[in-house]
């Protein structure tokens, strides 16, 4: 007899997702992981006075109490839904270009057009049109991904689903500041709008706009502690700094797991929430598929990132914050400001996260908890020797508040609390190649029409979920984790 149904491999959001629904549909299951708390990038950090949030800028999906195809319905089914409280953000973001561009674009469609219309005068029709368009491309897109046939697919969606964001947006409009500000989503996917298929950005934009964005009181660690103590509620097992070294296989299917201590436990079905480099290596006792070697070498590693986490004793108004996500770009050259990724010079855009417009609980009154975030590859840091290490992170961190003191001049005099991870941090914490905090880059060939590596995984009984399976991001992960768990039920179910 199998000690567990099933093991889940990694405790970030899919992984979660994918444990808590496994043991509430009854399947016995142990989550095993390498970090001392769950949630991977859903997690905080506590220095001084503040607590910090890792990762989570704006939650997509969550939704209005009864709003169809939220994500209210997946924490409902993992139990959660009455435990986490939700801030909402009433604008989508302020985009400035100093000099050139300053908008803040409010989180309703009709009020969107409303403020272009006001930064960008003569462009109402325009504004209507490419947001018919993003609803359009999205709608059909969702259907397609559910199941249309190629040969189904609608003209629109045909037409316009692959093509470079920057061409839909050249066809739209003239005004650079306005393209910048209406495509400024980017930089969540790690792709130029010049290589950004427009499904992707026409996603993400309807996701926000629709859903509207969100925070969580407590952060994104309140959300993976209630998930797991969801997991565990229903008689789920976990193990904290642990690693899984080997997954075990006999006659091409997976037998189970070995741990870092050398213990073998045994499931006939594993979930990985790690990376494809890292899950197909640690398949013992077979070789990787071929399609497996083939598919993986025609993959790029995606972009990391650079992270500015600080503790400030001002208020959000005194600092200049107005709105709860920020993004300031030195110019609107898209592609400029993502070659800058590939090296150590200055950061040329930042996306500011203020968790105090709508507080989340993490900073004292009368203080603030910001992060300044950029993108930015692992192999910019090749060349850096560890003794130059600490010293070369901290004056990249000062390029990031050169950036930021456009919306927040003399935000230095009011730092009390820093840190800064870089994506060496990133790739110790997260345990992925090259830190990459999306998977793979998330280019037009990583969509779902090219890639299925969550629904054909090709080993029997190895199942993937998460961003090196699919797309990244929180809202894509969570579902991924619920769905591939489902799916592996539904199996079990088939052959009873």
């Amino acid at each position: 007899m199998s000690d567990f149904d099933a093991i889940v491999i990694g405790a970030g959001n899919a992984g979660l997702s994918a444990a808590a629904t496994l043991q509430r549909a009854g399947a016995r299951t142990l989550l095993v992981e390498r970090h001392n708390v769950p949630g991977g990038c859903a997690t905080s950090f506590r220095r001084g006075r503040y607590e910090f949030e890792v990762a989570l800028h704006q939650l997509s999906g969550v939704g209005l109490e009864g709003q169809a195809f939220s994500l209210r319905g997946l924490f409902d089914s993992l139990g959660v839904g009455d435990k986490l409280e939700f801030v909402q953000e009433h604008d989508l973001y302020r985009f400035k270009v100093p000099g050139q561009v300053d908008v803040t674009l409010p989180a309703d469609r009709a009020a969107a057009i409303e403020t272009l219309e006001e930064a960008f005068p003569g462009n109402r029709s325009r504004v209507e049109k490419f947001l018919d368009l993003v609803s359009n491309v999205t709608i059909l897109q969702i259907a397609a991904m559910r199941g249309t046939s190629p040969e189904q697919i609608d003209p629109v969606l045909f037409r316009y689903g692959l093509r470079p964001s920057k061409d839909v947006l050249d066809e739209h409009f003239d005004d650079p500041g306005l393209k910048a500000a209406l495509g400024v989503y980017w930089t969540y996917l790690g792709q130029p709008p010049s290589k950004l298929a427009f499904q992707d950005l026409a996603l993400t934009l309807f996701a926000y706009l629709e859903f509207k964005p969100w925070h969580i009181r407590g952060g994104s660690q309140a959300m993976s502690t209630a998930i797991l103590d969801s997991f565990l509620a229903a008689g789920g097992q976990v193990r904290f700094n642990t690693a899984v070294s080997a997954i075990l296989t006999e006659g091409g299917q997976v037998l189970g797991v070995r741990l870092d201590d050398g213990a073998e436990v045994i499931a006939p079905d594993v979930v990985s929430n790690a990376s494809l480099p890292i899950t197909y290596g640690m398949l013992e006792n077979m070789d990787v598929p071929a399609a497996v070697r083939d598919d993986l070498a025609t993959r790029r590693i995606g972009v990391s990132g650079f992270a500015l986490h600080m503790g400030l004793d001002a208020t959000p108004a005194e600092l200049g914050f107005t709105t709860s996500t920020t993004f300031v770009n030195l110019d609107t050259d898209d592609d400029r400001i993502h070659a800058s990724w590939h090296s150590l010079e200055p950061a040329r855009g930042v996306c500011v996260s203020s968790y105090d417009v709508a507080p989340i609980g993490f900073a004292p009154a009368g203080a603030t908890h910001v992060s300044l975030v950029t993108l930015q590859y692992a192999h910019a840091w090749d060349g850096v020797p560890p003794s130059d290490y600490h010293r070369a992170k901290f004056a990249y961190a000062q390029t990031l508040l050169d950036v930021v003191e456009h919306v927040a001049p003399g935000i230095r005099d009011a730092i009390e609390e820093v840190d800064v991870a870089t994506p060496r941090t990133m790739a110790r914490y997260l345990g992925h190649p090259g830190g990459a905090i999306y998977g793979y880059d998330q280019d037009r060939t990583e969509g779902w029409l090219f890639r299925d590596s969550e629904r054909r995984p090709h080993v029997p009984g190895l199942h993937l979920a998460g961003s090196w399976a699919g797309m990244g991001g929180f809202q894509p992960t969570l579902e991924a984790g619920a769905r591939v768990a489902r799916r592996l039920m539904r199996r079990k179910e088939s052959v009873r």
